[in-house]
């Protein structure tokens, strides 16, 4: 039997043993009691990983992109303009969404290894209206945390939706919708949830609802929300045949997150974010983010003089752990290691022991500095602290 690797990409993140037995189940009726009841679960635990009460939540057959596409679909119109936040190739992803819909859109772009600074935002919502603006939270080309609580009071003045890219942060960066008054989250399954891949998920605000309901039309079908919001209140009801197991696995994923407590899972992936930086930094590596725009649930690693990528990932994956290679102008140049999901501390120290012993199988003359290693001991001192400092 293949030794089990690692998957340490910026998603799919490893599967929990409670989420596969999930997925394994008989295959339900879309409308049986049974799925009923635990898609109805699903969404209102949803809501509370992002700390939502009066919203709605959908979780729809499809990935990240559609998700993106939903949330630009029903928040404005065509006469309407969309500014869009970029730290790289997800932000570009949405220009592109928005283009080929034919919306308008303008863009503002940060520095390379950094996120769009609030005072650019906010001299720029107040020269022109926007009907909606869009930031993703985390970019899983460049590993940038964007500031969203920042953003969040910066555009709650005006009267324009805001759009969080949570793709590579719902469940792991907390974003806290009612309270920054957030409009959309979207995000997938495949990343903090560690859930395999194939749901949209979506938590709106009212007001978007009422946006999407004053609008004649929007240029989608399968997409359009007000074709789901009947099936997300009713399950029972029927739009189009729902991805019944892996939903029920997404249901599983929420369990988990919630049975950990959403303070103590962020307090954890800062804490396996510390650790395994602490380990690159002592090895001579680099990252592509400056501070403070470090992300908790992935690293873009700058290789030191002397190391190949190809060579590196390679000899890596043969150790026991498989990681990301850059994406675009990064190609080559940096690998990706996503640190997120429901990582043990075990994997997180395998992984550290992985990579010496890859450095070494490759003739890499860097050498340790320190001992950093992922201690349960270490986790409960910093996650007691983030929660009392709450």
């Amino acid at each position: 039997m293949k030794q089990e690797k690692l998957l340490l990409i910026p998603g799919p993140t490893p599967v929990h043993p409670r989420i596969l037995n999930a997925l394994s189940q008989p295959t339900l009726s879309h409308v049986s009691p049974v799925f009923v009841a635990e898609l109805k679960e699903a969404l209102a635990n949803l809501k509370k990983i992002v700390f939502n009460k009066r919203g709605e939540s959908f979780i729809v057959a499809g990935a990240g992109t559609l998700a993106m596409e939903m949330a630009l679909l029903n928040t404005f119109a065509k006469q309407e303009r969309l500014l869009i936040l970029s730290q790289g190739f997800f932000g570009q992803r949405m220009e592109k969404i928005a283009r080929s819909f034919g919306l308008d859109y303008d863009v503002l772009r940060s520095e390379q290894g950094k996120a769009v600074e609030p005072g650019m935002l906010d001299e720029r919502i107040s020269q022109r209206a926007y009907a909606a603006v869009a930031a993703t939270h985390v970019d899983t080309a460049t590993g940038v945390c964007a500031p969203i609580r920042e953003y969040a009071q910066i555009i709650r003045e005006y009267e324009t939706f805001f759009i969080v890219d949570g793709v590579c942060a719902t469940g792991g960066i907390e974003e806290r919708m009612d309270e920054w008054e957030v409009d959309i989250v979207l995000t997938a399954a495949q990343k903090c949830f560690g859930v395999p891949p194939g749901l949209a998920v979506l938590v709106v605000s009212e007001r978007v609802i009422k946006k999407r309901e004053s609008m004649k039309t929007i240029p989608a079908f399968y997409a359009d929300l007000l074709n789901w919001l009947p099936i997300m209140k009713d399950p029972s009801k029927y739009f189009s045949t729902p991805s019944v197991n892996e939903m029920r696995a997404f249901l599983e994923g929420t369990k988990i997150m919630l049975e950990e407590g959403m303070e103590n899972r962020f307090a954890r992936h800062s804490r396996v974010a510390q650790t395994i930086r602490t380990k690159l930094l002592d090895l001579g590596f680099s990252f592509v983010p400056e501070n403070p725009y470090l992300a908790d649930t992935l690293s873009v690693v700058r290789y030191p003089d002397g190391i190949e990528d190809g060579v590196f990932r390679k000899t890596f994956a043969e150790n026991g752990v498989i990681v990301a290679g850059g994406l675009g102008d990064f190609a080559g140049k940096v690998f990706r290691m996503g640190h997120m999901g429901n990582l043990s501390f075990s994997q997180v120290d395998f992984a550290l022991d992985s990579l010496e012993k890859t450095l070494a199988s490759i003739g890499y003359p860097g050498k340790l500095k320190s001992n950093a290693r992922m201690t349960e001991s270490k986790f409960e001192t910093v996650r007691n602290k983030r929660v009392k400092d709450k």
